[in-house]
């Protein structure tokens, strides 16, 4: 049996750059059995004495930081050897290299990332222009969008859409459906918008749609989750995609940062033409 272990995530700012971080560490260990613990803002020696304190009590503790003020994170390092608990800054050496690389001091100041600048409206923007075009929703402006997603039932539009206006493309997305009209500016030659063809395999979307079926406690129709119904859906879809020229991604087997990454390389294409 593994040892399981206790990692604290600890950050001076939201903590989301050292999440991902440790989403895609832990990703390539199969065996690796643990307890998260997360501690955002983290900015006085007072806050990092209670964690490693924490840490001192439990076996295995493991420290993972983000802190960029750099007193603080040399205070978090030697506290941690002291007390003989692993610990391994993120972005220290890399802020380091980067400062001696461009030749200036860096700032080391926290949730730098998260001022409000014209980026940051940039991706509110984005989001409210996504949202309120969610699911075929308001397509007299859809020439003002950056990305247009079509696709069938449960081929992850919305998802993606989302996560795409977090950073900062305003995406329409468009249900397949027999009742959804697909607006003939985005059918013209002429057209700038990129727009993407989301499909997937019939019979793993049978399944999502059985089980949100179930979930929903819906009565839809019996062509919603049948094979065989699913399956002239998708072949539909792909002869519409292929009569327009857009280009088609299979989301079967990605995540939807893989999906956006996907669509986000035909965006740069297509901007750069």
């Amino acid at each position: 049996m593994n040892e399981k272990y206790n990692v604290y995530l600890v950050s001076d700012s939201t903590g989301e750059t050292l999440d991902r971080i440790f989403l895609s560490l832990k990703s390539q260990f199969a065996n690796f059995d643990y307890e998260k613990r997360e501690y955002a803002f983290v900015r006085t020696e007072q806050q990092i004495d209670k964690i490693i304190k924490e840490c001192s009590n439990l076996q295995n503790s493991i420290i993972l930081y983000t802190i960029v003020e750099t007193k603080l994170a040399k205070y978090i390092s030697n506290m941690s050897e002291k007390n003989k608990v692993p610990c391994f800054g993120i972005l220290g050496n890399l802020i380091l290299n980067f400062s001696k690389l461009l030749n200036q001091k860096a700032i080391h100041k926290p949730s730098a990332q998260h001022v409000l600048d014209d980026d940051y409206y940039k991706r509110i923007e984005a989001i409210q222009f996504t949202m309120s075009h969610d699911d075929g929703k308001k397509l007299d402006d859809v020439s003002n969008s950056d990305i247009v997603l079509l696709g069938v039932s449960r081929t992850s539009k919305t998802p993606t859409s989302i996560y795409l206006a977090n950073r900062g493309y305003k995406t329409v997305n468009i249900p397949l459906v027999m009742d959804q009209k697909i607006p003939d500016d985005l059918k013209s030659v002429n057209n700038k918008t990129c727009i993407i063809g989301l499909v997937a395999d019939p019979g793993r979307l049978a399944d999502i749609r059985r089980n949100r079926v179930a979930i929903m406690k819906e009565n839809r129709i019996k062509e919603y989750t049948s094979l065989d119904a699913i399956k002239d859906e998708i072949d539909q879809s792909k002869k519409l995609f292929k009569k327009y020229n857009w280009p088609i991604i299979d989301v079967t087997r990605k995540s939807v940062e893989e999906t956006a990454a996907s669509i986000l390389k035909i965006y740069e294409i297509k901007k750069n033409k």
